[in-house]
């Protein structure tokens, strides 16, 4: 799940000034924050039918997996700023630290109480050490840090780091790649 960037800063030469800090900046009309990333569906399915050693048969969790996301509700467009660059993904990412409304951090929260929900219907057993292990998820860290990939971070591990600050707009939530989802019916 995640929301669009329709926007970085006042005009585009805000957003292509970041490219002196980073690498390889990335297409503005590609950009988005990931809201909860499952990953690809099938690894996903396969890492849950491991976990639950078979119980959960892998046609289920798939059918009961798209039937959840499908019904996930549509967080509306948001303005969030940025006034931080951080380095993400073992240190390799140039990223945007976004901050955003609470409703942002409390529909996020739903989304991982609603996906633990899903994981306990599914009978999986210590749900937050299977979504902290699972390779398709690819969590980190328990905590969400709202976030946009701008690049490639100029060097590993480069400490945060103070930028003009930049309004961001976002627009609705969707399901990255809702069209390669399996249909049901």
């Amino acid at each position: 799940m995640e929301v669009p960037v329709l926007r970085v800063g006042s005009d585009p030469s805000d957003f292509d000034g970041l490219a002196r800090y980073v690498d390889s900046i990335r297409k503005p009309q590609g950009l988005h924050m990931t809201l909860l990333h499952i990953g690809i569906l099938d690894n996903l399915v396969a890492d849950i039918v491991a976990w639950t050693h078979g119980r959960a048969p892998a046609d289920r969790v798939t059918m009961e997996l798209v039937s959840w996301l499908n019904e996930l509700p549509v967080l509306e467009g948001f303005l969030g700023k940025s006034s931080r660059l951080v380095s993400l993904g073992g240190g390799h990412i140039g990223a945007l630290e976004v901050e955003v409304p609470q409703s942002v951090h409390d529909y996020q929260s739903l989304l991982i109480q609603g996906l633990h929900v899903l994981l306990d219907q599914l009978g999986l057993d210590n749900i937050d050490d299977f979504i902290l292990s699972s390779p398709a998820l690819g969590y980190r860290s328990p905590r969400w840090v709202p976030h946009i990939a701008v690049g490639k971070a100029r060097t590993r591990h480069e400490p945060p780091m103070e930028i003009a600050p930049v309004p961001v707009e976002f627009g609705d939530s969707r399901i990255r790649n809702r069209e390669s989802l399996p249909s049901f019916g």
